[in-house]
């Protein structure tokens, strides 16, 4: 038991201090070392110290060499006895300052290994004093893995000054690309422009009444961020099954009547269309999940053992019931749930740090009205829905209640609400026979 105490947890005190050597010998090094490592990586509390320094230092572009090092820690008060002689040490035992990353790589290495035995032992507290049931403890520690693998402990105070450094990154990454919006594109244009693309952490809200087209458009957007980003896309559908889905992106990318998918009166050239788009679909990263009785923890679970995840469907929000009610809540309280829920997703997309889509049913109070257009009161059980939304869009089609209609199979994108920008109509071409939506302008070429 003893030995078992005694035992150091993972650390390279030869990699810590070839780091702090390699940037006090050559400190051209210093930005790419301080963009990597972080104080809390090094073990050793001598090290972790000079680190500090160093990294306050070239934040206020100041000369980085032993001597200033020294004297910026007298400033400081951290300064200690026989720290000059350290300094000379941490030169010498440097083989050079070329195999900086290296010797980083495996000072972040140890980091992280100590990270993995600090939350096993947190996961382990947590069961031997039962503090939850055991759902709720599992929950809690794949948090804590995910968290650990993603480099951040989703606690916490973080200063500004970091901040707008990841901030001034993201927007020399969006210089660089060329791309007109930040986020991931609809591959409806016009919208894009409206709120930005698809960007991560956010949640989307796409709301009208039954028959509108709201898994229609979810899915096109869903197969365009699969096919143009290269990242994977998860989708959960609570309604239909995973064959039908498939069935309406065959019918989207081939252009080949849904009535005659589900028929299968195909001619010769609509199998031709069909087994190109195949390829097509088949190619993409892409998973759906049709199981009707997930809650946001089933969801966010499955989401994270998805690798490079850039997008989260789900299909649709009344439907979700909350974790560990099995549905059981009395109606009266739906409302609740349904808040606690729409709550929940805001802190999965936050979580997962992906853009997550979220189709709702909308009440029957438009239909009493004379202008049947979506509203966001309209959204059913709404409770908090609106709040933790940062876009909400709701559908309409003025043919799906006028059969007159002077617009028939076009579609409007209403955007109800929109933290990127303004509110306002986005008019889109609905394809019936295709159960699929483009932009008004654009035409299938045969």
């Amino acid at each position: 038991m003893d030995e078992l105490d005694t035992k150091q947890m993972p650390h390279s005190v030869e990699a810590e201090q070839s780091v702090l050597g390699s940037m006090l010998i050559d400190a051209r090094c210093i930005p790419e070392v301080v963009g990597t490592l972080r104080p809390d990586d090094f073990y050793v509390d001598a090290n972790k110290i000079i680190f500090e320094t160093i990294y306050s230092m070239f934040n206020y572009s100041m000369t980085i060499d032993p001597v200033t090092v020294m004297d910026r820690m007298r400033q400081d008060g951290t300064y200690k006895d026989n720290l000059s002689d350290y300094l000379m040490k941490l030169m010498e035992v440097t083989p050079t300052a070329a195999n900086v990353m290296e010797y980083v790589a495996i000072v972040k290495d140890k980091a992280l290994l100590r990270s993995v035995a600090d939350v096993g032992s947190e996961i382990n507290s947590m069961a031997m004093e039962g503090a939850g049931t055991a759902g709720d403890i599992l929950e809690a520690a794949e948090q804590k893995v995910y968290a650990i693998r993603n480099g951040r402990s989703g606690t916490g105070l973080e200063p500004v000054s970091k901040i707008l450094v990841n901030v001034y990154n993201q927007l020399s990454e969006a210089s660089k690309s060329g791309n007109a919006i930040p986020g991931l594109s609809t591959g409806l244009y016009d919208l894009d422009n409206a709120i930005m693309g698809l960007n991560d952490s956010d949640l989307i809200l796409i709301a009208s009444r039954p028959g509108m087209g709201k898994t229609s458009i979810a899915l096109n957007l869903a197969l365009h961020v699969a096919k143009t980003s290269g990242k994977a896309v998860v989708i959960f559908s609570l309604e239909m099954s995973k064959e039908q889905l498939c069935m309406r992106l065959l019918a989207g990318e081939s252009f080949v009547d849904s009535k005659k998918l589900q028929t299968g009166a195909l001619t010769e050239e609509d199998w031709r269309r069909i087994a190109a788009a195949s390829v097509t679909i088949g190619g993409v990263d892409m998973h759906i999940d049709d199981n009707p009785i997930l809650s946001v923890a089933d969801m966010n679970s499955a989401c994270r053992r998805v690798r490079n995840l850039g997008l989260v469907v789900i299909d649709y929000l009344q439907l979700m019931q909350s974790a560990g009610t099995g549905g059981s809540r009395s109606g009266e309280n739906r409302t609740q749930v349904v808040s606690d829920i729409s709550r929940m997703l805001k802190i999965m997309a936050k979580e997962l740090n992906v853009p997550v889509v979220c189709l709702s049913q909308l009440s029957r109070a438009n239909e009493s009205r004379s202008d049947k257009r979506p509203m966001l009161s309209d959204l059913r059980e709404s409770g908090a829905i609106e709040q933790d939304a940062d876009i909400v869009l709701g559908l309409y089609r003025d043919d799906y209640y006028n059969k007159e209609s002077e617009n028939p199979n076009v579609a409007e994108c209403i955007i109800l609400k929109n933290r990127r920008g303004e509110t306002g109509t986005i008019e889109l071409r609905w394809l019936p026979e295709f159960t699929s939506f483009s932009s008004l302008d654009k035409r299938h070429e045969e």
